[in-house]
């Protein structure tokens, strides 16, 4: 833990949130965010206006399983009094995992290493009603040696504009890959898993959508490659929708 600084403090926080019922993390006007909610309950307990910045903004109806975010205060109140606070006060779909003080140069988006992304779909015939707003339905069986095969050609530095959507802010649209496989877990969920420096706008959705074209059989390894190279948006397959894709963890 780092002692508290005289003044302003710089307060972590690690949490989980079902995003089903927001517009997303940022801030909108005339819609409810993750942001809004979180920087009203702060603001309530510490009694001071905050700006809390995450790790990543996600879309609406995305999840987050490890989200982190950083703000500063000069509030007296102690992290885990923050966390249990936090907790009585926010909705049951916001969970506050951990509350710490972290170095006043510690930023929740620059100073992320690498991300962990999983997306999750539901692989069978019968949809599941439990299961709708944490997965994408396909009732047609996908070929996953075929999908890990097409998979393994995403990892390293790459280029990856062909899996940019527009209005993306990010100029270099190099990352790099450290892994990305998918597999079968029970209940005929397919987890497709990427963990990467950093992420383009929607980038694991187009991916996802484009890779179970692969798993349909209506696009073959040379075929993605090729999208691959091309860097055209244009060339890739449909956005896979947001309910399925989970942020798993954030590494500093």
């Amino acid at each position: 833990m780092v002692s508290p600084m005289r003044g302003k403090r710089n307060i972590k926080i690690t949490m989980a949130y079902d995003g089903t019922h927001y517009h997303g993390w940022q801030r909108q006007a005339g819609a409810m965010t993750l942001q809004q909610v979180i920087e009203e309950k702060i603001e309530k307990m510490t009694g001071e206006p905050v700006r809390i910045h995450a790790s990543g903004r996600t879309d609406a109806g995305v999840h987050a399983l490890n989200q982190v975010c950083n703000f500063l205060s000069s509030s007296g109140i102690e992290p885990l009094a923050l966390k249990r606070g936090l907790n009585s006060l926010l909705p049951n779909d916001i969970l506050i995992k951990e509350v710490s003080y972290a170095p006043m140069d510690f930023h929740a988006r620059y100073s992320a290493k690498a991300k962990t992304y999983e997306y999750r779909i539901l692989n069978r015939r019968e949809p599941d009603p439990f299961v709708r707003h944490y997965s994408w339905h396909i009732p047609q069986r996908l070929d996953l040696e075929e999908i890990n095969k097409c998979m393994s050609l995403l990892l390293g530095k790459e280029d990856f504009s062909s899996f940019r959507s527009s209005g993306s802010g990010n100029v270099n649209p190099v990352r790099e890959m450290y892994r990305c496989e998918v597999r079968l877990l029970p209940g005929h969920i397919l987890s497709f898993v990427f963990e990467a420096n950093g992420f383009l706008r929607h980038m694991v959705r187009n991916m996802v959508g484009t890779l179970v074209e692969i798993g349909r059989g209506k696009l073959d390894c040379k075929g993605f490659q090729e999208i691959l190279r091309s860097r055209d948006r244009r060339m890739a397959g449909v956005k896979a929708p947001p309910q399925g894709l989970f942020l798993r963890e954030v590494r500093y």
